[in-house]
C-alpha cells in the first residue's frame, strides 16, 4: 500500500516492497512470487481493513453522530486514506496494463458490496424501495472516487469537496432519518394551507 501511494504502479516494485517491509528478497518471493500474486494479496487486504476501520470508527462515534451525516463524513475519511489512494492508484493503472486489468476489474463492484453490506448493517430499518439503495450508494461512490482525485490534487484547498459533501449530507438527512425516528415523528416540511 505504502509503495503504491508513495510510488505509484509504475514505481512499485517487489523488490522496494521488500526493502520497506524489511525482509529479504527471497522471503517475500516464498510467499509472494510474482509482483501480481502480491498485489492480489495486498488488495484483499486493503479491502478488509478498510471495512473494519470503517464500521469500528463508526462503532465508536458518539451516539448523536450514529446517522446517515457521521456515516458519509467517516467514508468520506476513508475515502481520503492512504487504502484508498492505493487501490485508485490500482484501479487508474488497470486501465492500461493488460496484466493488471483482470484484478482489478470488478474492484468497483467489490467497494461497492462492502459499502451496501455495512449500510445495511448501519441502518437495517430504512423505508426506502430495494433498489434505491443499491443505486444511491452506487452514485454517492462515485462521486466519493472523483472528490478523492481532486482531494489527492488539492487537498480541498478551496472547499469545494467540503461544500459537495455538506450537499450530500443535507439530501441524505431527508432520505435516512436518524436511527430511532420515525417518518411520523420526523418534522415535516410546512405546507401551503
Amino acid at each position: 500500500m505504502e509503495c503504491l501511494v508513495d510510488l505509484g504502479w509504475s514505481g512499485t516494485s517487489t523488490t522496494e516492497v521488500a526493502r520497506r517491509a524489511g525482509v529479504s528478497r527471497g522471503a517475500q518471493q516464498h510467499h509472494y512470487p510474482t509482483k501480481m500474486v502480491l498485489v492480489a494479496a495486498a488488495l484483499e487486504h486493503m479491502l478488509e481493513a478498510q471495512r473494519l476501520a470503517y464500521e469500528t470508527a463508526f462503532a465508536i462515534l458518539p451516539p448523536e453522530r450514529r446517522n446517515v451525516e457521521g456515516a458519509l463524513d467517516l467514508l468520506w475519511e476513508v475515502f481520503r486514506g492512504r487504502p484508498a489512494k492505493a487501490l485508485l492508484e490500482l484501479a487508474v493503472a488497470a486501465r492500461t496494463d493488460e496484466e493488471l486489468r483482470p484484478l482489478c476489474r470488478d474492484l468497483n463492484e467489490r467497494v461497492l458490496e462492502v459499502i451496501l453490506e455495512t449500510f445495511e448493517r448501519l441502518f437495517p430499518s430504512t423505508s426506502l424501495p430495494a433498489d434505491f439503495v443499491p443505486t444511491i450508494l452506487r452514485g454517492i461512490f462515485a462521486m466519493l472516487v472523483g472528490l478523492s482525485v481532486q482531494n489527492a490534487l488539492d487537498d480541498d484547498r478551496d472547499g469545494h469537496q467540503a461544500a459537495v459533501l455538506a450537499q450530500v449530507k443535507s439530501v441524505a438527512r431527508l432520505i435516512i432519518p436518524d436511527p430511532g425516528v420515525t417518518a411520523a415523528a420526523s418534522p415535516e416540511r410546512e405546507r401551503p394551507t
